[in-house]
């Protein structure tokens, strides 16, 4: 089994190194435009395996989409930062003709993939990528849920002086934010978030959570990579292992929770073939208002993508 991932920076490495030590397919390839980065980083990884304890191969190519060829999943992570002076539309504008690129020399080799959209802003870059790949939707889907799930977990861990682990909760929307934290559906080993946590405290939690990427940025001077990486992993991982597991991703909605045409973070089943099953929650009036809220905030930004098309 093969897994490639589509740019070598930070979070492209990252998850790269994450499945090789996962060791649960037989070959990753790292792929960047720039000469000797991929190889670079690919060749310390593989030199890592012995110490680490795994044999997935890590191989690094510099803009050679025929390594990648026959790939059961694809981890996109290509796409620039936003840079002084640039606008959102700029942005979006950049990183859809990188993503569209990518996407269709990656369908050339590998036309039955899976892949998972890394790139910001990421619901439209997943939108992009969807466009062009001529794949089923199930088959094209975005990681933002995980990441911004994760980052609710570690705050909430913080606060209660526990085990992350411990920790259960969902998130549904956009990546960003107008993300919409359910602490109705948050839980301590089973427990009610509610029973540790007074309301008001928790929505300074889960306003930390919206913002979450920022403050990395305003820590670092730049955007996150470690838990990004992961987490893409993890999504990797669950198809692999055909392991069912329930992740919130960046899915096409075609009705669901009331709306259509739109990649918007929801929860789904995901295994082998990509997303099994769209899990439908029964939210509450508030829930929803917050939820189409954000889908609103998609649809603009999308809008910019279309008008270009």
């Amino acid at each position: 089994m093969k897994i490639s991932v589509i740019g070598a920076g930070n979070v492209g490495a990252t998850c790269a190194n994450v499945l090789a030590t996962y060791d649960i397919v037989n070959e990753v390839v790292l792929l960047d435009i720039k000469q000797g980065v991929a190889e670079g980083k690919a060749l310390d990884m593989w030199q890592a395996s012995h110490i680490i304890g795994y044999s997935t191969r890590v191989t690094g190519v510099t803009n050679d989409y025929t390594a990648t060829a026959g790939s059961d999943v694809v981890v996109i992570t290509s796409g620039l930062p936003r840079k002084p002076g640039m606008t959102r539309d700029d942005l979006i504008n950049t990183n859809a003709a990188i993503v569209k690129s990518v996407t269709e020399n990656v369908v050339k080799h590998s036309p039955n993939t899976i892949i998972i959209v890394v790139s910001n802003p990421l619901d439209v870059m997943t939108y992009c990528a969807y466009l062009n790949a001529g794949l089923p939707s199930t088959q094209v889907m975005g990681m933002a849920g995980i990441l911004d799930t994760a980052r609710y977990q570690a705050f909430l861990a913080t606060e209660l002086n526990c085990s992350p682990k411990d920790v259960q909760a969902m998130l549904l929307g956009g990546h960003g934010d107008t993300m919409v934290p359910l602490p109705r559906y948050t839980t301590v080993s089973g427990i009610p978030v509610t029973e540790f946590v007074e309301a008001g405290r928790l929505d300074e939690i889960i306003n930390r959570t919206k913002s979450g990427g920022g403050e990395i940025v305003n820590l670092m001077g730049t955007s996150a990579w470690y838990a990004p990486g992961a987490a893409a992993a993890q999504m990797v991982q669950s198809i692999v292992k055909n392991e069912d597991r329930i992740f919130p991703v960046c899915a096409w909605l075609q009705g669901e929770y009331g709306l259509k045409d739109i990649y918007l973070g929801v929860p789904v089943k995901l295994g082998k073939g990509g997303i099994k099953e769209i899990i439908e929650l029964d939210l509450n009036d508030a829930e929803k208002a917050l939820l189409y809220k954000s889908a609103d905030a998609v649809r603009e930004v999308c809008s910019v993508l279309d008008a270009t098309a």
